[in-house]
């Protein structure tokens, strides 16, 4: 077992020459494995740190119950618990997902009943930015409810750089995809919008954050005072966007990975990919603006709604244009006085 803080050594083979120097440091010094924190010594070193487990959640009944299940098994029963609240925020499902994670012990807020003075939202972003108005604890760990063969595992390793070291702020997951693997060939170690949008725009415009292996993975944990001092895209823009905004407010050092092991998942149509690739790029390019020639960073968003073409079985081409939303919250609390701050747009 690696120490409370000792990087994980995660690769099959040394890192190539090529990446930027300071994401080559950060990757050897602040990449993890889960298997470093089993329950044991997380419990050591959670002290009175609180913990709360949240789950945005759309029509995912399938899926969501034996998370929140197996999590009540292992991190909250007994004496000294992990976790100490487990939030799904249910963002207008039609599918009895609120229903069977309340039964499964979750405390379930519904999306329009947090904050009903600002204007309704919709997507993932605006579901994480609304737990950050319930939830009480110390630390939030962000789960996707769509995972399948989910361990507890995820919660505790995403946990441990966070209880172990107090300079880290920020953890993001990463993992194995075996559906990738047989679809986009063994290189992909991200997701198509990851390997396509999210990688070439941090490579070319945010160096420094090469390092991380799945920018846009849903699993993440993160101080709550840090993570309040930060705007939120309300919709599949929100990993990218908190990657970039941390990455201004605390610095490289304060941010770090864990690798959780394998990961299986509902995935979307092309199509859907799209979207999301959209929502993506319009929350990089905002913050990413002063690098781009032609985009003004306090302008209108770069994206709001998205043409797409199918061809329909004797029928012909068909285009169609998509709504996309690309709004952002603004920060629960005011930056802090010595963090780097920009302007919310």
């Amino acid at each position: 077992m690696h120490g409370a803080t000792e990087p994980a050594d995660v690769l099959s083979r040394p890192l190539p020459d090529g990446l930027p120097p300071g994401a080559r440091d950060w990757f050897a010094r602040r990449t993890y494995t889960a298997r470093t924190w089993d329950e044991e010594r997380i419990r050591e070193l959670k002290g009175g740190t609180r913990v709360s487990v949240v789950l945005p959640a759309r029509d995912e009944s399938a899926t969501v119950g034996e998370i929140v299940s197996a999590i009540r098994g292992a991190l909250v029963s007994g004496p000294a618990p992990v976790v100490d609240e487990i939030i799904v925020i249910d963002s207008h499902s039609s599918d009895g997902t609120a229903r069977i994670a309340e039964k499964a012990g979750a405390l379930v807020v519904h999306q329009d009943d947090v904050r009903p003075d600002l204007p309704p939202g919709r997507g993932k972003g605006d579901a994480l930015w609304k737990s950050l108005a319930v939830a009480t604890g110390d630390v939030a760990v962000f789960l996707d409810a769509d995972v399948r063969d989910f361990t507890p595992r995820y919660v505790t390793g995403l946990l441990g750089p966070l209880l172990a070291d107090a300079r880290i702020a920020y953890v993001k997951g990463f993992y194995e995809r075996p559906a990738a693997r047989t679809a986009d060939g063994p290189g992909a170690g991200g997701g198509r919008v990851t390997e396509l949008v999210a990688r070439p725009l941090l490579n070319l415009l945010r160096p420094e954050l090469a390092g991380f292996v799945q920018p846009l993975a849903g699993e993440a944990a993160g101080r709550t005072d840090v993570l309040r001092r930060v705007p939120f895209a309300t919709g599949y823009g929100v990993e990218i966007g908190l990657l970039l905004d941390l990455f201004d407010l605390v610095g490289l050092d304060r941010l770090a990975q864990v690798d959780l092991g394998v990961r299986r998942h509902r995935h979307q149509s092309l199509a859907d990919l799209g979207a999301m690739a959209a929502q993506v790029h319009s929350a990089a390019l905002r913050r990413l603006a002063d690098g781009l020639p032609g985009i003004a960073p306090d302008g209108p968003d770069p994206v709001r709604h998205l043409v797409q073409y199918e061809h329909e079985d004797g029928a012909g081409l068909r285009a169609r244009v998509r709504e996309v939303p690309v709004a952002e919250r603004p920060p629960h609390l005011p930056a802090a006085a010595d963090a780097a701050e920009r302007p919310v747009r």
